[in-house]
C-alpha cells in the first residue's frame, strides 16, 4: 500500500464517505469540513513514519452553535454505525485517548463496528477558544499577536478546508499575517536577539570554552532561521519541521549551506566566519524590505575584538522608529522582547493557551 498524505486522504474520506452519510441523514445542514490544528499532516509534512499515532482518515466538522446543539451526539453515533472498518487500506477505527501521552490515539483494526472514529463536530468559536485561547468574536489587539504561538498561527494558515458552509476561510484569514507594526516589532526584537549573543560565541571560545561556543553558536543560528521567516512573512513550525519548513524559504538556497556549515564548525574562528556569512546575507535581505533606511551589509568586529558581528549597525532600533501604532509603541518603549516564540521555547507554553492571559500581562 502506498502512503497517501494525511491531507489528501481526509479530503478523500470526507467526499466519499462522511459526505454522503451526512447527505442522507442530515441533508442540507451547514457545515464545514476542514483540517486544520494539530498534526504533521496539516502542515504537509507528513510520512510513512506519522502514520504510527494521530494520524489516519478523520475529518473535523465545524457546525454552528445551535446545530452541533441539536446534532453533535447523532452525527457521531449516525458516523460510528455506518463508517466503512477501513478506508484506502487504513483503519478508520481508532483507539481509545492514551490519558498517560497527551490523548493521544493510533488507528486500530476491528472486525466489526461500532467505529470508534475521529469526525469531530465543532464550532468555530469553541475550536479556536480550545487552540489559541482567543475569542473570535472580539477584535485582536497587539497583545494577542505577541502571545499567540507562531507555530499554531502556521497550522491555522495551513488549513485544508474541503468544504466552507459557514466561513471558516473568512475567520482564519484574520490570522493570516502579522500586522505591520506587530511584524516590525517582532523583526525589532529578532535583531536584538542577535545582537545580545553573536559576540558571546567568540567569546566563550577565545577562553577555550568551545562547547559554550556551539551552543551560543547554534541559538544564533535559529534567531537568523527565524529572522529569516518573518522577514519572508511566513510562519514558522514547531521545531520538529523548523528545519523542513525553512528549507522552503527563499533565502534557504543560499543561507543552508552556511547555516550547515556554522553548525558544524569545531572551532570558534570557524563557526565566526560562517555566521557572518549569514549575518550579511540577512542584513542584505532587510535593505531589500525597504522598512528602513539602508543598513550596513558588511560585519565588523565587536569593539575592536576579533569576533565579528552585525546587529551593531542599529538594526533593532532602525526599525522600531518606524513603528507608528499607538498600542504597539508603547510596547516598544521597553525592551523588545518580541513574540512569545522569541523568548521561550517551553513546549507548555507554546501549546497550552491557558497560559495566554497571564502572558499578555508582559506587554501591559
Amino acid at each position: 500500500m502506498s502512503f497517501i498524505p494525511g491531507s489528501v486522504l481526509c479530503d478523500q474520506f470526507y467526499r466519499e464517505v462522511v459526505r454522503p452519510i451526512l447527505d442522507i441523514h442530515y441533508p442540507g445542514l451547514p457545515h464545514t469540513a476542514a483540517l486544520t490544528g494539530s498534526g504533521s499532516e496539516v502542515l504537509g509534512f507528513d510520512d510513512e513514519t506519522s502514520a504510527d499515532h494521530g494520524w489516519g482518515p478523520r475529518v473535523m466538522l465545524f457546525l454552528s452553535p445551535e446545530d452541533r446543539a441539536r446534532y453533535a451526539e447523532a452525527i457521531r453515533a449516525t458516523l460510528a454505525a455506518t463508517l466503512p472498518l477501513e478506508f484506502r487500506g487504513y483503519p478508520t477505527n481508532f483507539s481509545s485517548p492514551d490519558l498517560d501521552d497527551n490523548g493521544t490515539q493510533v488507528l486500530q483494526a476491528i472486525a466489526g463496528g461500532p467505529v470508534n472514529h475521529r469526525v469531530e463536530t465543532l464550532t468555530v468559536r469553541g475550536f479556536l477558544a480550545d487552540y489559541l485561547g482567543f475569542d473570535v468574536e472580539l477584535p485582536l489587539e497587539p497583545a494577542d499577536w505577541l502571545t499567540f504561538p507562531e507555530q499554531k498561527l502556521r497550522t491555522l494558515t495551513a488549513a485544508a478546508v474541503y468544504h466552507d458552509g459557514i466561513g471558516l476561510q473568512a475567520t482564519l484569514a484574520r490570522f493570516a499575517a502579522y500586522p505591520h507594526d506587530v511584524w516590525l516589532y517582532r523583526l525589532a526584537a529578532g535583531w536584538a536577539r542577535i545582537g545580545q549573543e553573536e559576540h558571546l560565541m567568540g567569546r566563550a571560545g577565545i577562553v577555550g570554552d568551545e562547547v559554550g561556543s556551539a551552543l551560543i553558536g547554534a541559538r544564533l543560528v535559529r534567531d537568523v532561521m527565524r529572522l529569516c521567516f518573518l522577514m519572508e512573512r511566513t510562519y514558522a513550525p514547531y521545531p520538529k519541521w523548523f528545519g523542513t519548513a525553512f528549507k522552503q524559504l527563499a533565502c534557504a538556497e543560499r543561507l543552508w549551506p552556511i547555516l550547515q556549515a556554522a553548525l558544524a564548525a569545531g572551532t570558534w574562528p570557524a563557526r565566526g566566519r560562517h555566521l557572518a556569512q549569514a549575518y550579511e546575507v540577512i542584513a542584505a535581505m532587510h535593505n531589500a524590505l525597504r522598512l528602513t533606511e539602508p543598513l550596513p551589509e558588511q560585519a565588523t568586529p565587536f569593539f575592536g575584538r576579533p569576533f565579528q558581528v552585525m546587529a551593531l549597525h542599529g538594526f533593532a532600533g532602525a526599525l522600531l522608529r518606524q513603528i507608528r501604532d499607538p498600542a504597539v509603541v508603547r510596547i516598544a518603549g521597553r525592551p523588545p522582547i518580541g513574540g512569545l516564540d522569541q523568548f521561550s521555547d517551553s513546549t507548555d507554553l507554546l501549546s497550552n493557551p491557558y497560559w495566554r492571559p497571564m502572558l499578555k500581562g508582559l506587554y501591559e
